[in-house]
């Protein structure tokens, strides 16, 4: 494949691009930057917290500068995030939103509970709003938690439109906190998200920066022989794929955010030490997976996606777009901390301070090393003990991977004419025959990494779930793609041409994800709770976005009580416009 490498010059000038600007944002396309010292005294920019249960909301078009070139942002209330809405559960909230745009907008509240007409998808739950026009969202808030918003119009996510939603509970909070603070992740672009997405479509590895090189080759040589290495790329190879393909998009595209702030900007959180401090951690970001740390401080999970759990204390954490995870941190020391966010692909990395004091930094960490894709990544569970050779073997075989094609796939399978049909569609590369089930694997470069990692098998929402029925239907849906024409779907079927999937009204039913890509996936389902079960059926944990790692399955309970039409995606931007889309009717 014809894959773009940057020169050395490129490197060098990327590496200051994923640094940004000391003081980026609006402030610096006004004239504002200001020497370093200065800056060190205050954040460059902090999002307006909003409360009550009367918000205006204007949608604009924002000068920013985050690299030294000047760009147009889509903006809430003229920054980037967007204010901050704070609300109380048990209220009733009016939020009229104004287009100052040239074009149809919207805002979905992600992860609320609401009317469908109110969830704010164009063509599903309601037109969008027009240029010039005002829509009115209005409904009742039967829930708590951090949560967020973001625009479901055309690349409007991508080019900044989003901000957070904090929900007080009617009871007090489980956990009290001294400080408590959004940190809200972000990728922005220099470039046309519709330029990038063109970019794709022609090269899907256009963005890697990493691919194997000469030097790997020779490494693998001195480990496993000259066999075996050499056996390793033709495996690679006849499948059209890339061990390195941990990204669609990286730092050569990116400037990775934290509350609005690059790497050189460093958003600071003060604290005194001895407080308890709440990090509500929310991945906004178009394309991007996070993994987390702050070295020198344990973080406590008492929170996942607005839903409270036992406590888990961990080192790290892994954050799919749209997932948004509550940790309590207790500085000890009068000393800074790092709050540091490295892209899965290890290509860059936001960040921001924890700190007694404005001005006061901590070590940045390197990136860890960018770790090959798996055979576990690749496979699945092989019942064979020599997966890899068998793997190999079957390398001559493949067309969306016929030769892997066998009759077991756990719980229930497509029938056979199906299963042939998507497996042989141009959107399909691949297949996995026997997808693994395990839910306590922290994914791809953080296996035994000697952090403490959090899994979703560490996860338990307090509580239970929220309708012990078991479920009397089950739909199976397999995670599909075609890597080398940047396609991707449901079972084969791009949104446009797929029928409806239909709920029944009060039911409660079982959906099962297959994962027949080497991406990971964060799937999200609206209007309703999805209530990830263990292998075993058994309920674990409550979410409204939930990742499903390459060659896993998983599966969720879903009870149908929200009637009216809902969006069901992938929440990478580009896998969804590429066609991994579905709408679900609950009638």
């Amino acid at each position: 494949m014809n894959t773009f490498q940057p020169s050395p010059a490129t490197d060098a000038s990327r590496r200051r691009f994923v640094q940004g600007l000391a003081l980026g944002g609006a402030a610096a396309t006004f004239g504002l930057l200001r020497p370093r010292r200065a800056w060190a005294m205050k954040n460059a920019a902090e999002p307006a917290v909003l409360t009550g249960t009367d918000f205006a909301l204007e949608i604009d078009q924002t000068a920013v500068n985050y690299t030294g070139k000047p760009r147009i942002a889509t903006t809430v209330n003229g920054s980037l995030p967007g204010p901050v809405l704070r609300w109380r559960e048990g209220s009733h909230v009016r939020l009229s939103v104004t287009n100052r745009l040239h074009v149809p907008t919207s805002i979905h509240w992600h992860g609320i509970v609401l009317p469908f007409d109110m969830d704010g998808v164009p063509g599903i739950s309601f037109d969008g709003i027009a240029p010039g026009e005002t829509f009115v969202y209005q409904f009742p808030v039967r829930q708590s938690g951090t949560y967020w918003y973001h625009a479901h119009s055309g690349y409007q996510e991508q080019t900044g439109l989003c901000g957070a939603v904090i929900i007080e509970p009617t009871h007090a909070n489980r956990i009290a906190c001294d400080r408590d603070y959004v940190v809200m992740l972000n990728d922005w672009t220099d470039d046309n998200p519709a330029t990038i997405y063109s970019r794709l479509k022609k090269q899907s590895d256009y963005y890697n920066v990493a691919q194997p090189t000469v030097a790997d080759l020779i490494r693998d040589t001195r480990k496993m022989g000259l066999s075996e290495a050499l056996a390793k790329r033709r495996m690679w190879n006849a499948m059209r794929m890339n061990p390195t393909d941990l990204s669609d998009v990286s730092a050569y595209a990116y400037t990775y955010l934290l509350n609005g702030n690059t790497p050189a900007g460093n958003w600071t959180g003060l604290f005194r030490p001895g407080e308890k401090i709440r990090l509500r951690f929310i991945n906004a970001s178009a394309m991007t997976i996070f993994d987390v740390r702050i070295p020198g401080l344990k973080m406590t999970v008492v929170s996942a996606d607005g839903q409270e759990v036992e406590p888990v204390d961990i080192d790290e954490f892994r954050i799919a777009s749209a997932e948004t995870y509550d940790v309590i941190v207790e500085p000890q020391d009068d000393r800074a901390y790092t709050v540091f966010a490295q892209s899965i692909d290890r290509s860059g990395y936001a960040r921001g301070t924890l700190a007694p004091r404005y001005g006061m930094q901590a070590d940045v960490p390197a990136v860890d090393a960018r770790v090959w894709l798996g055979m576990q990544d690749m496979m699945g569970s092989m019942p064979s003990q020599h997966a890899e050779q068998d793997t190999m073997a079957n390398m001559g075989d493949m067309q969306g991977m016929p030769g892997m094609d066998a009759p077991h796939v756990p719980m229930k399978t497509p029938q056979p004419a199906a299963q042939a049909q998507f497996n042989s569609a141009p959107g399909v590369d691949m297949h996995i025959a026997h997808p693994r089930t395990n839910l306590d694997d922290p994914g791809i470069g953080l296996r035994n990494n000697g952090r403490r990692v959090l899994t979703y098998a560490d996860l338990r929402t307090i509580g239970g779930p929220i309708d012990t029925r078991e479920p009397e239907r089950e739909i199976t849906l397999h995670l599909t793609g075609n890597m080398e024409r940047y396609m991707w779907s449901f079972d084969g079927v791009k949104f446009s041409d797929a029928a409806l999937i239909r709920f029944h009204a009060g039911e409660r039913l079982r959906i099962v994800l297959i994962n027949d890509t080497m991406m990971n996936h964060p799937i999200h389902l609206h209007g309703m709770w999805s209530e990830l079960e263990d292998a075993d059926g058994k309920f674990q944990v409550r979410k409204h976005t939930i990742n499903v790692q390459p060659a896993q399955r998983i599966s969720y309970a879903v009870t149908a009580d929200n009637p009216g039409s809902w969006a069901y995606h992938c929440h990478m931007l580009f896998h969804m416009e590429a066609g991994m889309f579905r709408e679900v009717v609950v009638a």
